[in-house]
């Protein structure tokens, strides 16, 4: 499991950090980089995918799952066929086309999506579809030591704990019932992914809010990316930044503009106190 000592963190800024949970009924979480280190699906699962794929379709070509993913990065690749190096996949109707061809078009379009870092629904679905024979086998889900004790303790003082990322929601289930700490899905509360929307937009927080039929100010956001967490509080949203070993460093302004955790026990600070008060008696 990933270590994230809790900091001692000054006086002055923890009121105001663990007054983030004051009416707070939801508190909605990143995956990446929040709750599992960005290592872990950086150098872990995105290679899986990488080293895999091909093989994966050669196994499941036939099954209908694998079919409709193929047709929905099919369309994705006809909706970015504008884009540089963009690969198009033959219709699955095309009787022209034989399987190895269109296999290898498959390929080199999750390629170049994933070397393109995009975040859409068709490419996270067939993502979705691999680690489910992976989990529980040949992969954990990792996360860091203070999650589970934090989503506890939520669950306690009666907050929901509901997840939001760009992964699919398939894929978050995969993770989280199958990670380190065994399966912790039962104190998940709900699950988002980009299918109501993208993270970087005001709206797809709002979408969230109202399937929770919660009022924006009553959901805490804690994430990352601050690329995110500012359409979240434009949204009326409360949000956090979260600082993980290995996080993309802020920028003084971003550190000015939101309050920043580097654990989430931080939002307790008789928590953090007791843990230094161990950490001194050692």
């Amino acid at each position: 499991m990933s270590s994230s000592p809790p900091p001692k963190r000054r006086k002055e800024v923890e009121s105001a950090i663990s007054s983030l949970q004051n009416d707070t009924k939801i508190i909605l979480l990143d995956i990446e980089g929040t709750t599992t280190p960005i290592t872990f699906v950086a150098d872990v699962l995105f290679p899986y995918i990488r080293e895999n794929v091909a093989e994966y379709l050669d196994v499941h070509w036939k099954e209908e799952p694998c079919q409709q993913d193929i047709e929905a990065l099919r369309l994705q690749a006809e909706s970015d066929k504008a884009a540089e190096g963009v690969v198009s996949i033959p219709d699955l109707c095309d009787k022209e086309c034989d399987e190895k061809t269109m296999k290898d078009a498959v390929v080199k379009s999750v390629l170049w999506l994933m070397d393109n870092d995009r975040k859409v629904t068709a490419l996270k679905q067939l993502q979705g579809h691999m680690w489910q024979e992976a989990y529980g086998s040949k992969l954990k889900g990792d996360l860091y030591e203070d999650v589970v004790p934090c989503i506890k303790r939520w669950k306690t003082e009666g907050k929901d704990v509901c997840i939001y990322s760009s992964g699919s929601v398939h894929a978050q289930k995969l993770l989280f019932g199958n990670s380190v700490e065994g399966d912790i899905l039962p104190l998940l509360s709900g699950h988002y992914d980009t299918k109501i929307g993208a993270k970087v937009e005001k709206d797809s927080y709002t979408q969230i809010a109202e399937d929770l039929q919660v009022e924006p100010g009553e959901i805490l956001f804690l994430t990352d990316v601050t690329r995110e967490a500012r359409p979240a509080k434009e949204a009326g949203l409360k949000s956090a930044i979260v600082v993980r070993p290995g996080n993309k460093a802020l920028s003084q302004e971003e550190k000015s503009e939101f309050d920043i955790l580097e654990s989430f026990k931080e939002l307790w600070p008789e928590w953090e106190d007791q843990s230094d008060e161990q950490e001194d008696d050692k």
